[in-house]
């Protein structure tokens, strides 16, 4: 069976499935095994689907493998909170080690986030590797980047995830990250060495294109400004419905543009999979227009991935590459400010590559020139000053400020960017305000677990009464990057 091709073998029988809905959560159908060869399934499937009496669950349920689909944790008694976490470490590790459905194969044990995700995830294992530093577990550390590389080495980037679906697009790039976490653990400079040509490949992946660029045009992860500036964006390589997401997006596709499902991919890679700071008219998902912005997250991410080669360069007196690294990450700074920094509202905005002009969306990927510390002493009090009044609830920080169902919108409150908010404010000396985000955030999570014994995906910042809510799935339990992100702030 040729895997990278799995669900486009099975498509009818696929399709079927999904847009009967016979189980609750698309992505069901998409993580499940063959029991048998591909070919026999799909044969006895055309021989038997328009018998009388056909069965179609049943029929599923006797093909496939649908174990480990879900991770579900259960304790007869209630842990402290940090003990919970310990245990879950061990509870939420998997392996690999050969390719199963559309599971991709990976050479070391892995930390999942939980609930129905049940496979490795880019970003998310950075903020899971902030736990792991915190537990002292320096060697699921290394593995989490050993997987990183040997992906970006075998398939040239880091998937969104672990699954044949996914090799259409990455996640924000937070390898050269992953690095400094580790190096700030173990104190060993070599790892820029054994990475360096990871992060050349890494680089290369989000750079591909932009020799062929004209001004005011874009292809694939590039854009190349009416002023001839270079920039990224998020792209996905395919433009059809999200196996993991079929029936939905083909939806939500009614009275879409023809790019539809790309930029709804496209979203899916900036992990913010959806939120209104997509959508042209702030509102609806049909308006999703990802591919006609420059997003400020990824360029300051990209900022840190040229850094980093500027000092692995510099460790092997690679001169030549370390000016050319130094040129670039020099330009994007420089980029960073001209594009994304909004003079009118003090804070940082993506950029629409087509208007060349700022979005309207108010949201808290303002934060990473902070996080990284990029901004000026100037913008950094002008963001803080932004965050405290827009985005500081009695639960944690919110993502925007607009309500819109969506989940990555107010008033959700995910872990990531309790982290990048902590240590933006940290880094720029507003450690009051570091403080209060730590405060807010950890006593909601803390409050969710004595009531339900849960650690979630995600929270309510508004109303900390409530589960959090929105988006295309039910709050989920586990989970990775909420326990990484609590532990390390509990640590600082």
């Amino acid at each position: 069976m040729n895997n990278s091709l799995y669900i486009n073998e099975i498509q009818t029988l696929f399709d079927e499935v999904q847009r009967s809905q016979i189980f609750e959560d698309q992505k069901t159908m998409t993580d499940a095994v063959p029991l048998f060869s591909v070919s026999e399934i799909n044969s006895k499937y055309e021989n038997e689907k328009n018998a009388e009496g056909f069965d179609l669950k049943q029929f599923v349920l006797s093909h496939f493998d649908f174990l480990g689909t879900k991770i579900s944790i259960t304790r007869e008694t209630q842990l402290p909170i940090d003990e919970h976490i310990e245990k879950l470490w061990d509870e939420l590790t998997r392996t690999a080690y050969e390719e199963k459905g559309t599971l991709l194969k990976l050479p070391k044990p892995y930390v999942v986030p939980g609930g129905r995700f049940n496979e490795f995830f880019y970003w998310d294992s950075y903020f899971i590797m902030l736990g792991l530093q915190t537990s002292a577990r320096i060697e699921m550390m290394e593995n989490i980047i050993e997987n990183c590389s040997y992906l970006i080495q075998t398939v040239g980037f880091v998937p969104n995830a672990s699954r044949t679906h996914f090799l259409s697009r990455s996640q924000p790039p937070y390898f050269s990250l992953m690095l400094d976490l580790l190096f700030e653990t173990t104190k060993d400079e070599n790892i820029y060495i054994k990475y360096y040509d990871t992060l050349e490949k890494e680089y290369a992946f989000w750079m591909n294109g932009e020799k062929d660029l004209e001004n005011g045009s874009s292809i694939k992860r590039v854009v190349k400004t009416s002023d001839g500036d270079i920039l990224n964006r998020y792209f996905d390589e395919e433009n059809k419905p999200r196996p993991e997401s079929y029936l939905i997006d083909i939806e939500d596709s009614e009275n879409a543009g023809k790019e539809f499902y790309r930029n709804i991919r496209s979203a899916c890679e900036s992990g913010w999979d959806f939120s209104s700071r997509w959508f042209a008219d702030g509102d609806k998902i049909q308006t999703i227009e990802t591919l006609d912005l420059a997003q400020v997250d990824l360029n300051s991410l990209l900022w840190h991935l040229e850094n980093t080669l500027v000092r692995s360069s510099s460790l092997q007196n690679l001169s030549e590459k370390e000016n050319y690294y130094s040129e670039r990450a020099t330009g994007r700074k420089q980029m960073i400010d001209k594009y994304f920094w909004d003079e009118n509202s003090g804070t940082y905005k993506d950029c629409h590559a087509k208007k060349n002009t700022k979005t309207s969306s108010e949201h808290i990927a303002a934060l990473y020139p902070l996080f990284l510390g990029l901004a000026s002493d100037e913008q950094a009090r002008s963001v803080a000053k932004n965050i405290e009044g827009k985005f500081l609830y009695q639960g944690g920080l919110v993502t925007t400020t607009k309500n819109s169902g969506q989940q990555w919108d107010f008033p959700n409150a995910w872990a990531p960017y309790q982290w990048l908010g902590f240590k933006s404010m940290k880094n720029y000396g507003f450690d009051d305000l570091a403080e209060k985000i730590k405060s807010n955030w950890s006593s909601n999570v803390e409050r969710v677990y004595r009531n339900t014994g849960k650690l979630m995906e995600k929270y309510n910042a508004l109303d900390i009464e409530t589960v959090a809510g929105g988006g295309e799935y039910p709050n989920q339990d586990g989970f990775g990057w909420t326990n990484g992100v609590y532990l390390k702030l509990k640590q600082n």
